[in-house]
């Protein structure tokens, strides 16, 4: 069968700061699909996240990992063969808590799996030849011999110590700047929909002038097909059947109906200008949403430093104890090598007490 993917999500990937270990960088631009996959051949679990042709993510999931929730929406692990640590955050707390599941249950069969392979080959392998003392060499690891080619590389090349884990603090440090990165996305959305919405204010006003005139000429051209109607039945009430009465009424009519066509024209302008106003209108509800959400997102970030603050007002409250537990200890054990002095000394003195007794 190969390899086939058993669980999905999507998630922003974060990987450690190299340099720091302290850091968090962002390696997607939005949130990517993560996905577990099982290995049937090689009886191997591996999470894997690909955003476009490029691998975000491959990480061989072994017994010895460890999947932590550092806040609500937001969870690492340690990948020592990548000599990384990886940084998930997902959109909800059900999505966490689903992907840590899934972590502790591929992890579970990894190890059982590893053990499974273990007592195979215990059981298939064979002993070695004797030395020629007699005694009989030790057989190779199974993990040297039988096992997936990830764990080969476990036991042939000792790997780098995991990362540590961002303190607190750090973690604090990451969810401002993810917040952070968050409001700048939004202020420049809203100074975009800004330019917009001065293009459109400006356009408004222009169409708004123009259907005032446009107004105007339509109850002018009312008016004048008022008049004229009045002006026909006067002529036909007059002059009855006459020839010029019915060329100026022909005339008066097509004049009427050319007034008519403008008229729709100018209706089908007012219509058009309505839907631009509707769009405006719809354009300036997005502004003021947008502007709401900067507005909490800056309330979170002062949020976030204002607790950043404590925690490192914690840590150095933590360190003076420290300092001052030290103290202690070092005036403590000044004091007890005098202690101990003093009875080196009465010692000495009631060893040569005996001498001479």
């Amino acid at each position: 069968m190969g390899e086939q993917p058993i669980f999905s999500t999507r998630a922003h990937i974060f990987q450690i700061d190299p340099t720091t270990k302290k850091n968090w960088l962002a390696t997607s631009k939005q949130a990517v699909t993560v996905s577990y996959f099982f290995d049937s051949t090689r009886n191997v679990y591996r999470i894997i996240s690909l955003e476009g042709s490029k691998a975000i993510i491959n990480s061989t999931i072994t017994p010895n990992m460890t999947f932590t929730k550092t806040s609500q929406k937001f969870g690492q692990w340690a990948d020592s063969r990548a000599n990384t640590v990886y940084g998930l955050g997902f959109s909800s707390e059900s999505q966490l808590s689903k992907f840590a599941e899934k972590f502790a249950e591929f992890k579970e069969a990894a190890r059982l799996a590893k053990e499974k392979s273990h007592e195979k080959m215990e059981l298939t392998s064979t002993p070695s030849q004797e030395s020629t003392s007699g005694a009989r060499q030790s057989p190779l690891p199974p993990d040297s011999v039988n096992g997936t080619e990830d764990e080969r590389v476990t036991v042939d090349t000792p790997q780098p110590p995991e990362p540590p884990r961002p303190e607190p603090p750090h973690n604090a440090l990451t969810f401002s700047h993810s917040s952070s990165s968050i409001g700048k996305h939004l202020e420049a959305e809203l100074a975009a929909l800004k330019g917009n919405n001065a293009k459109l204010t400006a356009a408004l006003l222009e169409s708004t002038a123009n259907v005032k005139q446009w107004k105007q000429q339509l109850a002018a051209y009312q008016e004048e097909a008022d008049r004229l109607h009045k002006r026909v039945t006067e002529l036909e009430c007059v002059s009855g059947q006459s020839t010029a009465v019915k060329s100026e009424k022909t005339q008066l009519n097509r004049t009427i109906e050319e007034l008519e066509a403008s008229l729709k024209a100018k209706e089908d302008e007012l219509e058009c200008l309505k839907a631009e106003m509707q769009s405006a209108n719809q354009f300036q509800s997005q502004r003021d949403s947008l502007a709401q959400k900067l507005q909490a997102v800056e309330r979170r970030n002062e949020a976030l430093e204002a607790q950043l603050g404590e925690l490192e007002q914690r840590v150095e409250g933590q360190q003076r104890e420290r300092e001052l537990f030290r103290q202690s200890l070092r005036s403590l054990l000044q004091l007890l090598d005098g202690k101990i002095f003093e009875l080196n000394e009465l010692r000495d003195a009631l060893a040569k007490l005996l001498e001479c007794s």
